[in-house]
């Protein structure tokens, strides 16, 4: 069951910030050092400024200056609350592939005590406990939590975009890669009446932000321990999150490929003699045969592309039945199947000794989403091999966190993130 409601949104005062394309920003933990640092150089009053990026500050009181930070610009006019409760649509347009693309979602708060969210990432310490302290000092979302529902019916997906249809956005910005982000307000009753009792009977996914939504949890059990009561929809014991329908199209998972180094006496030819025992072997012309080959293959059997020595060979497994042998243990079997499971388990760790932990530690393993980087990085000596997948289908992330589990590493990669910016929510709490 998820519990949603409208909110009133903090956003941007378009006359005091201009341009909103240079105030936005990517989700914290895709912002390293050089890219916190462009952020700060396009504007005084870009968002980095109070969400900071995926390195945690040395000295806690920076999380105190960047709340200061955040109020002055509600005092100034900077940033503006909305006077009246809404939802608020959220499109993506983008290209992916050479298909253009729209994904419709919608901005709301989400209940965190009586809505029930399945996830399927495992979450790290350090993030957490960042992302805690930010909380902490600002009393405020920034970050968007990216929730998936399926519905058939698409009736909350109708209702919006009819209450959209005609009119121009009240926010646009394009993102570092081109895509172009749109946001709406919607105060109709009706509307809003309606995506609330679509929501209501379904259960709602983490598609993104696993760690903001662990840590809005354990703020909210911070507050109730302190004796604070909550002021209703926007505080503690909501999270503002955006909703994505799994039956809409636009919904895209990239896919993680992966680059293999530093191995002791790697060897192609032996690692190669060594898959056809399971995998069926065959050469291929070209990264452009490759793709095709994958694409092929998506969602009717599991088929992988290595590249070496300027070579590609697809590796397709000969039988499904020797799943359960090539990924021991007690996982359930819709885990197992995925592509990524099969190729650490049956690939990485069996013939070539990367275990569990070194994927974690990244000691041989390197990822990126790019087929092209892959094929640049071998062929420039960083990398001994590399390895094209296909993507995670959602229907698969749904099957894994339905069973409570979490998704191997590195399966999953949702596009466009969601822009950082565009709306916020201040909390009201009644302190004792």
């Amino acid at each position: 069951m998820a519990v949603i409601y409208p909110f009133r949104g903090i956003r941007y005062n378009p006359e005091a910030v201009g341009d909103l394309s240079k105030v936005v920003t990517q989700p914290y933990d895709r912002i390293g050092p050089q890219e916190e640092e462009e952020y700060r150089t396009r504007s005084p009053y870009n968002i980095v400024r109070v969400i900071g990026g995926k390195i945690p500050p040395a000295d806690d009181s920076e999380y105190q200056r960047r709340a200061e930070t955040f109020r002055k610009w509600l005092a100034e006019g900077v940033l503006v609350q909305d006077p009246e409760p809404g939802i608020y649509a959220y499109w993506q347009r983008f290209i992916h592939e050479g298909r253009e693309y729209t994904r419709r979602g919608f901005v709301a708060l989400i209940d965190l005590k009586d809505s029930g969210v399945k996830a399927h990432e495992r979450t790290l310490k350090g993030p957490k406990e960042d992302r805690l302290k930010l909380l902490r000092a600002t009393e405020a979302n920034f970050g968007h939590i990216f929730l998936l529902y399926r519905d058939p019916t698409l009736r909350a997906s109708y209702e919006i975009s009819a209450a959209v249809e005609g009119k121009e956005p009240e926010m646009r910005a394009v993102d570092d890669f081109g895509n172009e982000h749109l946001l709406w307000r919607i105060t109709d009753p009706p509307v809003i009446e309606a995506a609330k009792e679509t929501l209501r009977p379904l259960q709602a996914y983490i598609a993104d932000g696993h760690h903001r939504f662990e840590t809005a949890r354990t703020f909210m059990e911070e507050c109730l321990q302190k004796g604070w009561k909550p002021v209703s929809p926007e505080t503690f014991t909501s999270r503002m999150v955006t909703l994505v329908n799994t039956e809409e199209p636009g919904l895209v998972i990239r896919a993680i490929h992966r680059i293999v180094h530093s191995l002791p006496n790697f060897d192609l030819k032996r690692l190669l003699m060594a898959l056809e025992e399971d995998f069926y072997v065959e050469p291929l012309d070209s990264l452009v045969t490759a793709k095709e080959r994958l694409a092929a293959g998506l969602g009717r059997e599991h088929v992988f592309v290595l590249y070496a020595e300027g070579r590609f060979f697809a590796a397709t497994l000969h039988d499904e039945a020797t799943i359960e042998r090539l990924v021991p243990g007690d996982k359930p079997p819709e885990w197992k199947r995925l592509d990524v499971s099969i190729l650490h388990a049956a690939i990485f760790e069996r013939l070539l000794g990367i275990d569990a932990e070194a994927l974690m530690r990244q000691t041989n393993v390197d990822y990126t989403p790019y087929a092209e980087k892959v094929i640049e990085a071998v062929d420039q000596g960083k990398g001994q091999f590399g390895v094209l997948l296909n993507p995670t289908r959602v229907e698969e992330v749904l099957a894994v966190a339905d069973r409570g589990e979490r998704m191997p590493q590195k399966s999953t990669d949702f596009y466009p993130k969601l822009l950082t910016g565009l709306v916020a929510m201040r909390m009201q709490i009644e302190k004792s």
